[in-house]
């Protein structure tokens, strides 16, 4: 099972967390992350120590930031959420129900499932929110 399959919602909103709040001198402090989480600092912690365990993020003195790996698994989740987005928009959904249908499949749907969507989809190069796509890997 590929990474990204193994992790829950509030796991991916977190990592989100952790990039959108880590800077390139300091990570995100757990207060931040769970304010974004809207969850207190304790329940925020319960999110981060598996992320931390698959070596998604790194914590050192109450800051966590994205490993490698974690921006890699960010990456794929965006792109698995924004090639959900245009199958959705090809049904005709508005961009904000696009994205709302995307958030209940896209942690389910494999790599390979997500290349064959975007094949059917003719490579959409951005999402109906106008958001890049990065190319499949048999575009590259």
């Amino acid at each position: 099972m590929e990474t990204l399959q193994q992790l829950t919602r509030r796991q991916v909103d977190a990592l989100r967390a952790v990039a959108t709040q880590e800077t390139a001198e300091h990570g995100a402090p757990l207060k931040s992350i769970g304010s974004a989480l809207h969850v207190q600092p304790p329940s925020a912690l319960e999110c981060l120590t598996p992320l931390e365990q698959r070596g998604l993020i790194v914590r050192h003195r109450g800051k966590s930031r994205l490993t490698a790996r974690g921006r890699s698994t960010l990456l794929e989740y965006q792109r698995h959420h924004r090639v959900a987005e245009t199958l959705f928009g090809s049904l005709g959904l508005t961009p904000e129900d696009t994205c709302a249908a995307a958030r209940e499949i896209d942690l389910a749907l494999s790599h390979r499932t997500i290349e064959e969507v975007c094949r059917a989809q003719q490579h959409p190069s951005a999402c109906p929110h106008g958001q890049p796509i990065a190319a499949c890997s048999s575009q590259e």
